[in-house]
């Protein structure tokens, strides 16, 4: 028995958040994406019920909800990446419900998304990166964990889900699984061959496929990674908001810098536009004329 349109318009704003995650898990998305959404439109929700009691269907939201929505959070001083994001989930929340009949327009349709901040991307000095290494040194997983990030310039969720079968020291390359689970190979050079071999002989017998783990033989959460290049970061003095992307940023720049092609770039950081990767071609041509300017032999 299908659904009528209006069976459709009465089912509740949870429900719709349940069937609109429920596709996405369909499609196939990350879960990284997934716990995004349904975060981002929890909140929502949340927002709705403590604001406004008269709601309790997707076809009850109205544009005007939604604005004072982005001004409350405007208000707790989120920024306008982090607004814009929000917005960006749920005009796709709400243009799903759409397209299955759950509302007859998006309230989001003619909602200007929140300006996001021009903040500069930041990229690790060579000292600087060198000197986190540095104090890794004593602890093969940790200095390992920070190689395989600098060489790869893998997404932390990636680095979290690497398993011993994705590793070949014989090409050598690892097999990184990325966002739609789309595989793709990435060859590894000397330092990350020598930082992988050392961590593995001292890593244990534990029967977990994953190749880092935490301390109680596990594998290693997103959230322990993070915590652990903070660490490193607090220790080397570096006052940079440096994080597990800051590393992917200075492998993406550094390589750029370099001369790397843009689809080579593209496939190895696991892009699915290039128009992405082009940024970083764009600042190693700028980090590349001043540098030119730095080295002047007049």
């Amino acid at each position: 028995m299908t659904n009528t349109g209006a069976d459709m318009r009465t089912i509740t704003l949870e429900k719709g958040l349940a069937i609109f995650i429920n596709a996405l898990h369909g499609k196939n998305r990350s879960s990284a994406t997934i716990r995004a959404y349904q975060t981002d439109i929890q909140q929502f929700i949340s927002f709705l019920h403590a604001n406004n009691v008269s709601i309790q269907t997707p076809a009850d939201v109205e544009k005007v909800d939604i604005v004072e929505y982005l001004s409350a959070l405007a208000k707790r001083e989120l920024t306008g990446l982090a607004r814009a994001r929000k917005m960006s989930a749920l005009r796709e929340y709400f243009r799903f419900l759409e397209g299955i009949g759950v509302v007859s327009k998006s309230p989001t349709t003619g909602i200007e998304t929140p300006k996001r901040e021009k903040n500069g991307r930041q990229v690790l000095r060579s000292d600087e990166y060198t000197k986190m290494l540095s104090l890794a040194g004593a602890n093969p997983r940790d200095y390992a964990i920070l190689q395989v990030f600098l060489q790869t310039g893998i997404r932390v969720s990636e680095l979290a889900n690497l398993t011993r079968d994705d590793i070949d020291f014989v090409k050598p390359s690892i097999t990184v699984r990325g966002k739609g689970m789309k595989e793709r190979e990435i060859f590894l050079e000397k330092k990350g061959i020598h930082a992988l071999k050392s961590y593995l002989a001292v890593r244990g017998g534990s029967f977990s496929e994953r190749v880092f783990l935490n301390y109680q033989g596990e594998p290693i959460s997103e959230r322990g990674i993070r915590k652990l290049v903070v660490k490193y970061r607090k220790e080397a003095g570096i006052t940079k908001k440096a994080s597990c992307h800051t590393l992917r940023h200075t492998f993406a720049t550094c390589k750029a810098e370099k001369g790397v092609p843009a689809y080579q770039l593209q496939q190895w950081l696991g892009h699915a536009n290039l128009n992405t990767t082009q940024i970083y071609i764009h600042l190693g041509k700028q980090n590349a004329k001043k540098i030119m300017q730095e080295t002047s032999l007049a």
